[in-house]
């Protein structure tokens, strides 16, 4: 039986020599990645939008400059996953900046970087999760369920402020004060390990 992490490198790999046959050209290639990540870039468009209305054109546009853009993915600078969410970000801000959404927050969001932009093959899954979910078990109930909404099933934040009865502007700092406090957690944890093993 294969580990987490092997099977999660399986996955990279295979995603990776996907997009390498779409820049081929492979509409085939194409077509099994659209199938295997449709949910996920359906989640991170759905994130960013407070209506589903142009989820699908904005979907739509997103595929298509990754199919166009496919060649140039270097699996040694990024995950697929991050890459193709990348694209995905961009298409949907660029579709708020044309509707004359503020993007301020969104654009302050897109330039921190993305730590899967720095996994490499030897990253260790197994050693990470039980890392992330000790620091996630210490927040709150009502903040982890608000992260796993908005990050997992990908409800969009006014939906998140039509659920916990709060304006968008007190679930936005919700979310920014939970993921500081996951990351801080996690970052002294791994120092205290580094430490250790010194």
């Amino acid at each position: 039986m294969r580990s987490a992490g092997a099977e999660q490198k399986s996955y990279v790999a295979h995603l990776s020599s996907l997009l390498g046959r779409a820049g081929r050209s492979d509409a085939q290639a194409f077509a099994e990645l659209h199938a295997l990540t449709i949910v996920k870039m359906r989640k991170t468009v759905r994130a960013m939008l407070s209506s589903a209305a142009d989820i699908d054109d904005i979907l739509q546009d997103g595929y298509l400059k990754i199919w166009r853009h496919a060649a140039s993915f270097d699996p040694a600078r990024a995950s697929p996953i991050t890459w193709m969410c990348t694209i995905m970000r961009n298409t949907a801000i660029d579709a708020l900046r044309t509707a004359g959404v503020p993007t301020s927050e969104l654009d302050e969001a897109l330039g921190i970087p993305d730590p899967a932009d720095m996994v490499t093959e030897e990253f260790d899954y197994a050693s990470a999760e039980p890392i992330a979910r000790a620091a996630l078990s210490r927040l709150p109930e009502e903040r982890r369920q608000l992260l796993a909404l908005a990050y997992l099933e990908g409800e969009s934040r006014t939906r998140l402020s039509e659920r916990f009865g709060v304006p968008v502007g007190t679930i936005k700092t919700w979310l920014h004060r939970s993921l500081l406090a996951v990351r801080k957690d996690c970052l002294g944890h791994a120092h205290t390990i580094a430490a250790a093993a010194a």
